[in-house]
């Protein structure tokens, strides 16, 4: 089966998942093209080999000169007027006359056009997107394309009439969600008619790659680790309150958090303000080889998120047997049954967090308990090649009357 991959970055550092995934569904058969939409998030010197393997075959939109841009809006307003109107009063009416929803929307179609105009030359009536489903609608609209989108959530989630939720559910061939909460959500999102469209797909680890350490050996200080953005969903001025609280009672830690964002600055001030700075390390974006170190010199990975999916980063942290504390949010109790595979804690209380961690640090022989138990999760739940293949059947289900 052949199809194409729209993606808004790739191959990009906060999303190695959609690597894998692709990557695993062209071991298993499929022929797959990407495009994305803006440039990789690094310098080449600083990609990974994969990541350069795939930069070499990904057709970037943003970077493909002004030449190629006029030439595929001309080329497809001279081969179907009506339907390249049509794609533009649809980003205008979605728009509902906000100016500034207005000028993003005609930016989507801008590159709705180059993309769908790429599509037909390589002969692709297929298009599958993460993070870029509004481009997708509007290739869609102007082209004799259909698509899919998985959506990842929470962002769509927050602002269901801003992201078109329900339109590109009725549009879609069909959509996949990464968590039954997330299902729930789009269901709520649309028209019970088109409920039929959505698809369950949980995201997944390579658990050969992801390999516990022989021994894990107990640090001091306590190594506890955050990986994700430095966003305001991830909740990790609470975290850095909890560590704060934990110190103040004579506690020997460390909390690293990996990956960089808007809160940095703020994150930093904090630390300092708080006198933390021998016990907060800011360590920016790493790579993948990097992240897998930390995984490995850390005695618990802690999320205190207040929005998320179901983060692939806590799916990697318990496939190396990584003991794991995280809210009971969303799509995460889906992943981790308190007490089992890990521990959860409501959000947003700074007190049960903090009093989460302690216990965990108190009790290593609960840490290897909860560690062994999560590994075995998600070998059976939350496998990559168990859900690539299923995600391969959605497609050869969904797509059988209409591949090339």
């Amino acid at each position: 089966m052949r199809l194409a991959y729209l993606v808004s970055q790739y191959p990009a550092i906060n999303h190695t998942y959609i690597l894998r995934e692709i990557r695993t569904l062209r071991a298993i058969g499929f022929d797959i093209d990407v495009i994305s939409v803006r440039p990789p998030d690094r310098l080449p010197e600083k990609l990974s080999a994969e990541e350069l393997e795939e930069l070499r075959e990904t057709y970037a939109v943003l970077t493909a000169g002004s030449g190629a841009i006029l030439t595929a809006h001309v080329l497809t307003f001279v081969k179907r007027p009506l339907a390249y109107l049509a794609g533009l009063w649809e980003a205008l009416r979605l728009s509902g006359g906000d100016p500034r929803k207005a000028i993003s929307n005609i930016v989507y179609f801008g590159e709705a056009v180059v993309i769908g105009h790429r599509l037909l030359r390589l002969g692709l009536r297929h298009l599958h997107c993460h993070y870029a489903s509004t481009p997708a609608l509007f290739v869609a609209r102007i082209f004799p394309i259909t698509y899919s989108v998985t959506i990842h959530g929470s962002a769509e989630f927050d602002d269901v009439r801003g992201s078109y939720l329900a339109h590109k559910v009725a549009r879609a061939r069909f959509v996949c969600a990464i968590s039954f909460y997330g299902r729930s959500q789009l269901m709520k999102a649309s028209e019970p008619r088109y409920w039929d469209k959505l698809e369950v797909n949980p995201l997944g680890v390579d658990c050969a790659r992801f390999l516990p350490p022989p021994h894990r050996r107990d640090h001091s200080p306590f190594e506890v680790l955050c990986v994700g953005t430095l966003m305001p969903s991830k909740g990790l001025p609470l975290l850095i309150n909890a560590v704060d609280r934990l110190v103040r009672q004579g506690r020997s830690m460390h909390l690293r958090l990996v990956g960089d964002g808007p809160d940095r600055q703020d994150l930093e001030s904090t630390i300092v303000t708080r006198g933390l700075e021998g016990h907060v390390t800011l360590e920016g974006n790493c790579n993948q080889d990097r992240v897998q170190a930390f995984y490995r010199e850390t005695d618990l990975f802690v999320l205190a998120s207040f929005a998320e999916g179901i983060p692939v980063v806590l799916m990697e942290a318990m496939a190396m047997e990584l003991p794991c504390v995280a809210t009971w949010i969303t799509g995460i109790p889906e992943l981790i049954r308190h007490g089992i595979d890990g521990w959860l804690v409501p959000p947003a209380d700074e007190e049960q967090l903090a009093d989460a961690i302690a216990k965990l640090m108190d009790d290593p022989e609960l840490r290897r308990k909860l560690g062994r138990s999560a590994r075995i999760r998600v070998q059976e739940k939350y496998d990559l090649e168990r859900n690539t293949e299923r995600l391969a059947e959605i497609y050869r289900r969904r797509l059988a009357s209409s591949s090339s």
